[in-house]
């Protein structure tokens, strides 16, 4: 693979982007709690309503002041938040653009095929780590609404069990394996990457596509993906990452610290890490034949696809179905681009083998 000559190119320059973005939620969330005026209220009622709407104008505006901030959200909020924004996004995620929740596979970088580019992505990432040995068992980490899995299952005639922290798509991800004649072989349920319902060592292969990013404790992680992959078996993480530090560099710079902070807030994702602070967790548990690379030419067209369709009528409505949330991922998509664009994001691929002398 040899990168791209030309790179994505959309400037950005929206400073009440955050502002504006805010404001239907602090209208939604405002006159989505108000309580019913009917003219005839009782004495007690009418008493009680100034109350009511100061708690619920306090509590808008401490959201509008986080968001504002980009505050950094706790464990428990990201936990809720996650499987909120899914359960309300997914739905229109499918009807635009399928089973497939994640990046397509951009070469050449003029194809439009987008839906097929998804399904290759899956399989270019599984030939660049070498999964060619017999494949019984997959766990797909973050498994949307199973795409990935019933893909891999199909691959390699194997079982495959997906689990997110979101109920809608656990649902829709057994539905859809009914549907295609898979339902005995690929399963889907809502719990915890960092604490999985497995069993140590039963899986040949874990594969995490486009969840890391969400993950509070990168190493727990990374431990839980090595528990439940058995000795001998393979991890595969394919995530957002931000830059690798420089020697002499203490951290990321308070620019770029502030526009992931933004991101954040949008997408419910916790502290950013780089693709080598990733190597060194897999170092730190004794992983063998440790590999990484950066796709980010590889899926930049994507982020322009994605915003284009963003903007026919069929889209829009749905967007505004789904939700403030999902309306503030959507446009938060300019600032992602803008993150690729400077080098700060990228999009890293990371595998490794478990020890088999490691139980």
């Amino acid at each position: 693979l040899s990168p791209p000559k030309k790179s994505i190119k959309m400037r950005v320059t929206p400073p009440l982007l955050s502002l504006l973005l805010l404001l239907p939620s602090t209208i939604n969330s405002f006159t989505n709690h108000l309580p019913s005026c009917p003219l005839h209220q009782s004495t007690t009622t009418t008493t009680a309503l100034p109350m009511s709407i100061s708690t619920r104008i306090s509590t808008t505006a401490k959201r509008l002041g986080d968001s504002l901030r980009s505050r950094p959200r706790s464990r428990s909020d990201l936990k809720i938040g996650i499987a909120g924004f899914y359960d309300r996004s997914s739905k229109l995620w499918e009807d635009v653009w399928g089973e497939h929740m994640h990046h397509g596979y951009y070469i050449p970088e003029d194809r439009t095929d987008h839906v097929q580019a998804q399904v290759d992505m899956i399989d270019e990432v599984l030939n660049w780590a070498g999964v060619t040995e017999p494949v019984r068992r997959v766990v797909d980490v973050g498994c949307g609404i199973g795409g990935s899995s019933r893909h891999i299952a199909r691959r390699y005639g194997c079982v495959a069990r997906g689990i997110t922290l979101s109920p809608y798509q656990a649902r829709r991800g057994n539905e859809l394996a009914k549907e295609q004649g898979l339902e005995g072989r690929t399963s889907f349920e809502v719990a915890d990457a960092l604490d999985m319902p497995f069993e140590d060592n039963s899986f040949d292969l874990a594969w995490s596509l486009e969840s890391g990013e969400h993950m509070p404790d990168k190493s727990k992680f990374i431990q839980e993906l090595f528990r439940v992959t058995r000795p001998g078996g393979r991890v595969i993480i394919v995530t957002w990452c931000h830059r690798d530090l420089l020697e002499n560099e203490a951290g990321l710079t308070a620019k770029e610290t502030k526009l992931l902070n933004k991101i954040n807030r949008a997408y419910y994702l916790p502290e950013w890490c780089s693709v080598d602070d990733y190597v060194k967790m897999l170092q730190r548990e004794g992983a063998e034949g440790i590999k990484r690379e950066d796709w980010s030419y590889v899926i930049a067209p994507f982020w322009k696809a994605v915003i284009k369709s963003s903007l026919s009528l069929r889209s829009f409505v749905g967007l505004m179905k789904s939700g403030f949330s999902t309306i503030r991922g959507a446009y938060a998509m300019l600032l992602m681009l803008r993150g690729f664009d400077t080098g700060l994001i990228k999009f890293g691929l990371i595998t490794a083998t478990k020890p088999v002398s490691k139980q």
